[in-house]
């Protein structure tokens, strides 16, 4: 993996590269113009049975911007499906947790840290029934509210809260009804009309974090965001 990735990232890689790939050293003159990789990460539950639910929405954007930008998601990497790339020139780090989502951070921890990337450059994207359905937020910190895997992630980024979120409305369960069965549903039609299209549209703004950078792509896209589903919470999606 570690070959790969710096035949391919040989002009932008971390200083990870620089020190450990002595077989193929960055010429003097491409020093100064090293360009630290994202990391975009995607939190759900593996398997068949937990496909197109709520809290699988994570794992739906990294698939979808994997796909538009032609990255593959096939490799194992510490315990996640890792793929590489480059867009717009700047290397792309995709990764989709397979602990099971209330221990993501197994998994984004040791990615982060493997890469020795600060957290800056590390983007975590998850469900939330703080937001209607279908409503993006882009974040550069914050914290876990009532989202395990994102507390997780939390801990083993050794508490750090200052990593950029792509939060993924889904709504807030209906009546009385237990959030963790919410949470493991499938949307209805309406719903996962609503999710598709914010998806589409999430794709959109992670490539404008690598073109842009966070704070700007977060300023951005926020406001484009902030009156879609004028409803304050969808209910029954």
């Amino acid at each position: 993996m570690r070959a790969k990735l710096w035949m391919r990232f040989a002009p932008f890689l971390s200083k990870r590269y620089i020190s450990t790939c002595r077989t193929s050293p960055l010429p003097p003159s491409s020093s100064s113009s090293v360009i630290q990789p994202w990391l975009f990460i995607g939190l759900g539950n593996p398997g068949e049975k937990y496909q197109s639910t709520r809290h699988n929405v994570g794992f739906d954007m990294i698939d979808a911007f994997a796909e538009s930008q032609g990255i593959s998601l096939t490799t194992h990497h510490f315990k996640a499906l890792f793929g590489e790339g480059v867009v717009d020139g700047v290397p792309v780090l995709l990764a989709k947790p397979q602990t099971y989502i209330n221990l993501s951070g197994e998994s984004a921890g040791a990615l982060a840290a493997y890469y020795k990337l600060p957290l800056h450059r590390v983007i975590v994207a998850y469900d939330d029934t703080d937001l209607p359905c279908g409503v993006l937020r882009l974040q550069p910190k914050g914290g876990y509210g009532r989202h395990n895997g994102l507390k997780s992630v939390i801990y083993h980024f050794r508490k750090n809260r200052e990593f950029g979120r792509l939060r993924i409305g889904i709504g807030r369960p209906p009546g009385q009804m237990d959030p963790k069965a919410f949470v493991l549903q499938k949307f209805n039609k309406t719903g996962r009309e609503r999710i598709d299209s914010a998806i589409k549209e999430g794709c959109d703004i992670l490539k404008m974090v690598v073109t842009k950078g966070l704070t700007e792509a977060a300023r951005l896209s926020n406001v484009d965001q902030k009156y879609k589903h004028l409803v304050s919470h969808d209910q029954h999606l």
